[in-house]
């Protein structure tokens, strides 16, 4: 799995989207050699893998950039039950190898955080854990943060995920004095003992490649590279 990495989030609306578009912009900008997948491996409603369609022009289908798909925004299992249908994970599981031998580096964007349920009996954690894929954990810039964080990476160590950081995310205009007085880098490395990669700016729905590159560049990248 070395050559994939899950991002994930301590709870809906987190920016795990942001994240990714983030990242995949990085990668095709400054590593253009190295071939990008993106996977969504479970979807409730429109929104990410139209959106990844749209801003990269990936060697994949939309089945494969989300083998499960759910009209209802709901968490799957109840989704899933409201189109009479069932979590088909073997299908996730065979997508992702598919995908991982096709592509040098695969993004794959969790729903939800990492307590979000998949199944009636696994959440995301448990995925994360069982599949072994190399985690970030976004966390958002807001009041609650820190207990989110450490909440979040306790679960990751019970599941024994691989969380190689933290990135955190501003889902709305923030000062340097907000961000330190909410989401304060050195008190969350203290209390968690995972190093915070970054803290991304308020981006309201950037398409601009370039833009999100450039924003990606302020990252620490030499601990998931």
């Amino acid at each position: 799995m070395s050559n994939t990495l899950l991002i994930t989030g301590t709870d809906t609306e987190a920016g795990k989207t942001v994240i990714t578009t983030v990242i995949a912009a990085y990668r095709q900008k400054y590593y253009p050699q190295s071939s990008l997948g993106i996977m969504k491996p479970i979807q409730s409603g429109v929104g990410d893998r139209e959106l990844y369609q749209h801003l990269f022009t990936l060697d994949q289908s939309p089945e494969e950039t989300t083998p499960l798909y759910f009209q209802a925004p709901l968490a799957p299992p109840i989704a899933a039950a409201k189109e009479n249908r069932t979590i088909d994970l073997a299908l996730v599981w065979q997508t992702l190898l598919k995908l991982q031998k096709r592509h040098d580096f695969l993004l794959v964007e969790s729903l939800g955080g990492l307590g979000s349920p998949i199944t009636y009996e696994l959440t995301v954690a448990d995925l994360a854990g069982e599949w072994r894929l190399p985690t970030v954990l976004v966390v958002p810039v807001r009041l609650g943060a820190i207990s989110q964080a450490v909440a979040n990476v306790a679960l990751a160590r019970q599941t024994k995920i691989d969380l190689r950081g933290i990135i955190l995310n501003c889902t709305q205009p923030c000062t340097e004095e907000e961000i330190t007085d909410l989401t304060p880098p050195d008190l969350i490395r203290s209390f968690t003992h995972i190093p915070v990669l970054g803290c991304l700016p308020y981006l309201e729905a950037s398409t601009n490649l370039e833009q999100l590159a450039q924003v990606g560049s302020n990252l620490d990248w030499e601990i998931l590279f």
